[in-house]
């Protein structure tokens, strides 16, 4: 269970995040989910390792039904694909019990953190301005 403290946190941090950010602390979740996934996997901890590879696959859910394929065109379409792609790995991790899908996922989830890293600050920049952030 986590700190009181550090749950109080994290609530405080999604309430009041912009869209980019709630973005960036899912895939910053799921990202820790597959990091304790691995460390169950190599201690043979099997129903923890499951646990946080379903906590992974549900968070990485959530990203697919956020995506918004009418404003998003290309990028919505390629993006769900990729997420699509990232949980069939995340079964095969889970029912091979087996690290390289894991590690891959956890790669590409952090490749793709660093790129909404990056465009969050031209759009805290459009939101300061008043304009409209689609």
């Amino acid at each position: 269970m986590a700190h009181p403290v550090y749950a109080n946190y994290r609530q405080t941090e999604v309430l009041s995040a912009d869209p980019v950010m709630l973005v960036s602390i899912l895939y910053r979740a799921a990202i820790d989910a597959i990091g304790a996934a691995r460390r169950h996997l190599q201690g043979g901890a099997i129903r923890e390792r499951s646990r946080q590879i379903t906590k992974a696959a549900e968070i990485i859910n959530e990203l697919m039904l956020s995506l918004n394929h009418e404003q998003g065109g290309e990028i919505s379409r390629t993006l769900g694909g990729l997420y699509a792609y990232m949980q069939s790995r995340l079964i095969e991790a889970n029912t091979r019990q087996a690290d390289a899908p894991l590690a891959e996922v956890q790669d590409l989830l952090s490749t793709l953190l660093e790129a909404w890293r990056g465009i969050r600050a031209p759009v805290l920049a459009l939101v300061e301005a008043g304009e409209p952030v689609n």
